[in-house]
């Protein structure tokens, strides 16, 4: 499977899980290290890079397709993480695709009970997906 094919196949099945079949469009920018800390500095105040970034857009009434917005990933930053974590890197990019495309959909995870909540929808889109819960820590070396 294509790096594309993987992030489609992600993105659709997060947004299906939540909204069902209706339009939608977003973009996904695959990045480096450099450009996802630069725009983490500018944009949430951090230093250094992060794994992926999701940017919402501005609700748009009426428009026949909603816009979701723009997820930025990191693409050396996961590919560390998923060596460091013994997970396949179509794996980790699939979990922070579906990760950013529900934060899109306004998810969040600054309380507990958010991040169960989201953490719980990341799972079942996973398991459909087929790929291993992230959150296991007893599968992988380090908890994502």
């Amino acid at each position: 499977m294509t790096t594309e094919e993987i992030l489609r196949r992600a993105a659709t099945h997060a947004y299906g899980a939540i909204r069902g079949a209706a339009p939608a469009e977003l973009s996904i920018v695959l990045t480096d290290d450099m450009r996802i800390a630069d725009l983490n500095k500018s944009w949430r105040g951090k230093d250094g890079p992060t794994n992926v970034l999701s940017f919402p857009a501005a609700e748009m009434p009426g428009a026949a397709t909603v816009l979701l917005g723009d997820v930025v990933l990191a693409r050396e930053t996961i590919g560390r993480e998923a060596d460091a974590q013994g997970k396949r890197f179509a794996d980790h990019l699939s979990h922070l695709t579906i990760h950013g495309v529900l934060h899109l959909l306004g998810y969040d995870h600054e309380s507990d009970s958010e991040a169960d909540e989201m953490e719980a929808l990341e799972r079942d889109i996973l398991k459909d997906l087929g790929i291993a819960d992230p959150y296991d820590a007893d599968r992988f070396s380090h908890e994502s």
